[in-house]
C-alpha cells in the first residue's frame, strides 16, 4: 500500500538492489531459431506426451517453449526474484502436492481469526480470496441477458441468437455421445468376456477370429479407437466427460431459468455491493479442476519427483477464484484484477473468456489499474476456433474495446493454442486466431498437469496455452525484476520463433494460412530465447 516515507524508501532500496544483481544476470548463448519444415513423424512417447510444451523445436522437431533447454543451458547457478502470480480461475487444490509448496501465503493476514489483519478489505485471504462463495454451476452471460432483460432489444437479441445456437448443438451432441458411449462400453464388455482378460491390446485384436457379425463388428468399433492412438477405457473416460459438459451445459449454462448467484448473496450487476465471498479459494467439488490444472502448468514445484514440473521457478501463485462452471460476471472479474494488482502480483494469467460482456468498461477499468501497478496481463484467446479479427466475433475481456482497434493498455497479451504436431496441424483445432487480436501462441492441446487430489491428466484449451506463456513472464520478472510489463510482453513477442509453414486455423476442415498471418507477432512464445533477449534489453543492449 506504500502509505508512508518508509515503505517508499524500503521499496527503492529494493529495487536498487535488484538493479545490481540483474546486472549479472547475462545469457550470452545465441537465440533459437527454426527455417526447417521437417516434422516428428512417430507418435510421442510417454515421456515427451507429458512435458511436450517444454521441448525444443530446434532438437526435436516438437513445437514447444524450449524450457528444458532453458534450464540446462541458461539457468545453472542462476537465481532469480520471487515473483507473484495471480491465477484467477476456478478454485485451486491448495493442499494438492504439486502446488502447496508454491502457493503464495499473504504475509499480514493471521489465518482464521475473522478479522482482515492487513486491512485490504478482504477477510482471512490466507492465499488468495474466493468471489464466488459456495456457488460453482452458472449460465452463460447469453442466458443471463435473457433473464434479466439486460440492454436494448437488439443485444437481447443478439445474445438469443447464440443461446440458440449452442442449444442447438447441445441438444443435438448429447443424445449422440450418449449413444456412442453405451456402444462402446457394451462392446469393451463383449470383448473382455470373449478374451477372458480385463486389458487387452490391439495386437489382441488383431489376432481374434469374430464367430459372428456382432463379433466382427465389435472389434472393428474398438479397433477403430485403439488404432487412433487412445485404450478403450480412457476413451470410455472422455464420452463420459462428454455427456457430463452437455448435461451441465442444458442443466445450468444454457437455461434461461437458473440462478446460479442466488447463494452468494451480491448484486453481481452492482460493482458498489462489495464484501461478499469468502477467504477460501479451495476448489469445491472434484470436478472444479480448470484452476488446478493452470496453476500447474505455470508453477507445478519443479524437480521434486511428483508429477510435472511448472514453466516457472521462484514463483507463488495467487489464488483467485472468480470463474464458475460457465461465464463469469464482470464485477468478479474486475474485483479479482484489482485485488492482484493491490496484493503484489506481477503476473496475471486469465484463462476464460466469454462472447457478452454487458458490464465490460469495469473490467477496462481494472485492467487500466493493473497496468498502473506493472502488472502483465495474460489471457486464453478462446477455443471457438474463430477469427477474432472479424467484427462479429468476439471474446471478453479484450484491450480492444473501441472500434477503431486501438489498445487500451500495454499490458496485455492475447494467447493461442498449439498442437504437438509441428507443420500444416500445429494449430489446435479449436483455438482461436487473429492477427491483430492474438499476440502470440503457446503450446495448448493435450498438456498434462495437476488436478485435484494429488491428480494429474492431460487436458487441453487456450486456457493451457495462457499459462505457459504466464509462466514465461514470471521467469523474465524473477531474472530481470527492472523490466516493465510492457518490455516483458515485448520481449515474449519479439523473441518467438517464427516457423515458416501454412497451417490449418479453425478447425480441421479450414482454411490454411501462413503461420505468420494468425497472430500479431507470428511466433511460438520461446523462454530460452525470452530470457537471451531479457538479458539485452535490461543490460541496454537492445531498446524496445
Amino acid at each position: 500500500m506504500n502509505k508512508s516515507n518508509f515503505r517508499v524508501l524500503a521499496g527503492l532500496t529494493v529495487g536498487l538492489l535488484a538493479m545490481g544483481c540483474s546486472s549479472s544476470t547475462l545469457f550470452t548463448a545465441p537465440s533459437i531459431s527454426y527455417t526447417g519444415t521437417s516434422s516428428k513423424t512417430a507418435q510421442l512417447s510417454e515421456k515427451e506426451a507429458m512435458q511436450w510444451g517444454h521441448l525444443d523445436l530446434q532438437k526435436d522437431t516438437i513445437p514447444g517453449m524450449s524450457v528444458n533447454r532453458a534450464y540446462s543451458e541458461l539457468l545453472k547457478k542462476k537465481k532469480g526474484q520471487t515473483v507473484i502470480v495471480a491465477v484467477i480461475d476456478s478454485g485451486i487444490d491448495l493442499d494438492h502436492e504439486d502446488l502447496k509448496s508454491v502457493l503464495w501465503t499473504n504475509p499480514g493476514e493471521k489465518p482464521g481469526d475473522g478479522i482482515d489483519n492487513d486491512g485490504n478489505g478482504y477477510v482471512d485471504d490466507i492465499h488468495g480470496y474466493n468471489f464466488l462463495g459456495e456457488s460453482y454451476h452458472e449460465q452463460l452471460e447469453a442466458a443471463r441477458i435473457l433473464r434479466l432483460k439486460i440492454g436494448d432489444e437488439a443485444y437481447q437479441q443478439a445474445a438469443k441468437a447464440k443461446l440458440d445456437e449452442k442449444l442447438e448443438e447441445a441438444k443435438s451432441a448429447f443424445p449422440q455421445i450418449q449413444q456412442i458411449e453405451q456402444i462402446v462400453r457394451m462392446s469393451h464388455q463383449s470383448m473382455q468376456e470373449a478374451l477372458g482378460k480385463e486389458y487387452y491390446s490391439l495386437a489382441d485384436l488383431e489376432k481374434f477370429q469374430p464367430k459372428n457379425a456382432q463379433e466382427e463388428r465389435t472389434v472393428g468399433i474398438l479397433m477403430q479407437i485403439m488404432g487412433m492412438g487412445e485404450d478403450i477405457p480412457s476413451a470410455l473416460d472422455d464420452l463420459k466427460e462428454g455427456l457430463q459438459y452437455y448435461e451441465e451445459q442444458l442443466k445450468y449454462n444454457l437455461n434461461v431459468d437458473f440462478d446460479g448467484r442466488k447463494s452468494v448473496g451480491d448484486n453481481p450487476y452492482d460493482l458498489t455491493d462489495i464484501g461478499y465471498g469468502d477467504g477460501n479459494p479451495n476448489n469445491r467439488v472434484n470436478t472444479e479442476s480448470h484452476g488446478s490444472h493452470v496453476a500447474g502448468i505455470i508453477a507445478a514445484t519443479r524437480n521434486n519427483k511428483k508429477g510435472v514440473n511448472g514453466v516457472a521457478q521462484n514463483v507463488k501463485i495467487m489464488s483467485i477464484r472468480a470463474v464458475p462452471n460457465g461465464d463469469e460476471y464482470d464485477k468478479d472479474i474486475a474485483l479479482a484484477i484489482r485485488y492482484a494488482a493491490d496484493n503484489g502480483a506481477k503476473v496475471i494469467n486469465a484463462s476464460f473468456g466469454k462472447a457478452f460482456s454487458p458490464n465490460s468498461e469495469w473490467v477496462y477499468e481494472a485492467l487500466k489499474y493493473a497496468a498502473s501497478k506493472d502488472i502483465l496481463f495474460v489471457h486464453a484467446a478462446g477455443n471457438d476456433g474463430i477469427d477474432l479479427d472479424s467484427p462479429e466475433n468476439s471474446n471478453f475481456p479484450n484491450d480492444r474495446p473501441d472500434s477503431d482497434k486501438q489498445e487500451i493498455v500495454d499490458n496485455y497479451l492475447t494467447v493461442g493454442a498449439l498442437s504437438s504436431g509441428f507443420g500444416e496441424e500445429m494449430v489446435a483445432v479449436f483455438s482461436n486466431y487473429g492477427k491483430e487480436n492474438v499476440d502470440i501462441f503457446a503450446p495448448g492441446d493435450q498438456i498434462y498437469s495437476t488436478m485435484p487430489e494429488d491428480a494429474y491428466k492431460f487436458q487441453g484449451g487456450t486456457s493451457m496455452a495462457a499459462p505457459a506463456v504466464a509462466g514465461v513472464a514470471a521467469m523474465i520478472r524473477s531474472y530481470f525484476p527492472t523490466l516493465t510489463a510492457s518490455q516483458v510482453k515485448k520481449i515474449i513477442m519479439e523473441s518467438g520463433i517464427s516457423p515458416q509453414v501454412e497451417v490449418v486455423v479453425g478447425g480441421m476442415e479450414g482454411p490454411r494460412k501462413a503461420f505468420s498471418e494468425i497472430s500479431k507477432s507470428g511466433k511460438i512464445a520461446n523462454l530460452y530465447n525470452a530470457l537471451i533477449l531479457a538479458s539485452k534489453v535490461s543490460s541496454g543492449e537492445v531498446k524496445l
